[in-house]
């Protein structure tokens, strides 16, 4: 190699390299500059606060029921900023686990640095796409028990709400009302042989949030309320006596749940 290219070679490395200090820097001053989140979820019924086990609650089908567990997963969580940017959340965790029977699960604090600033609204993904929806990747409870069968299409769950609600008799019956990974199959019959393909029941939420700055050096806080009872209406009424009470393999089932997901959270000012 000549002398003239070798000096050539070494001014392209010498350029690269002041790039990749300059991003650096970069990276470390917008960090310096940013602010964290933290994030609180609560869990109504309607303007009714949400007691486990009590047959108190009506849905729009004019069901009676009780809620004893409700625990779900949401991810991929971005913040919009005033002028359009966003800040997608998942250098710490892009995955988070909701159950009211763990309150530490209540509260989400967000470790990713996010740049100063006003975000008019955030979006995420309820349930998980199909890249984050990897089987066996949870080990340890609670989240390992959100397992949905790998015969069903794998992964896990999105949401379980478990509970009960009065037939029109009066029976008492169990629902298990979960969204996942569907299934397609052939003909009439639900049966595992049967299956011949799989829907991802997973959907995104945008919520506008008027009032939520990040400023430098400090946490802001976000409260975001399920309404248990948007499940059960708009667009659709879902009927428990008219659905039953699992619907694990019933895709019409777990698809007029997913189309009525849209509303179900809400930001609560403080």
């Amino acid at each position: 190699m000549s002398k003239f290219n070798r000096y050539q070679l070494f001014i392209v490395v010498l350029f690269f390299v002041l790039i990749q200090i300059g991003c650096k820097k970069e990276t470390k001053k917008q960090e310096e500059e940013g602010g964290k989140l933290k994030i609180q979820f609560t869990h109504t019924v309607d303007s009714l606060q949400l007691f486990k086990n009590q047959m108190i609650y009506y849905n729009a089908a004019g069901n009676q029921y009780e809620i004893s567990e409700v625990k779900y997963f949401i991810s991929d969580l971005v913040l919009y900023n005033n002028n359009k940017s966003q800040v997608l959340i998942n250098k710490w965790t892009a995955i988070h686990y909701i159950d009211i029977d763990y309150p530490n699960t209540l509260i989400w604090d967000i470790y990713d640095e996010i740049p100063s600033g006003k975000y008019d609204s955030i979006s995420f993904i309820f349930g998980l796409n199909e890249n984050r929806n990897i089987s066996y990747q949870f080990v340890n409870p609670p989240e390992v028990n959100m397992f949905w069968p790998e015969i069903l299409g794998g992964g896990y769950h999105y949401l379980m709400i478990n509970g009960k609600w009065k037939s029109p008799n009066n029976q008492i019956n169990p629902f298990n009302f979960h969204l996942g990974i569907g299934q397609i199959y052939t003909g009439n019959v639900v049966n595992t042989d049967s299956i011949i393909g799989h829907v991802h029941n997973y959907f995104k939420v945008t919520l506008p949030t008027p009032n939520l700055y990040i400023n430098k050096g400090i946490t802001s806080s976000l409260k975001l309320n399920m309404n248990i009872n948007s499940w059960f209406c708009t667009p659709h009424i879902y009927d428990h006596n008219y659905w039953g009470g699992n619907i694990m393999q019933n895709q019409a089932a777990m698809n007029t749940a997913k189309e009525n997901g849209f509303d179900v959270f809400g930001v609560v000012e403080n």
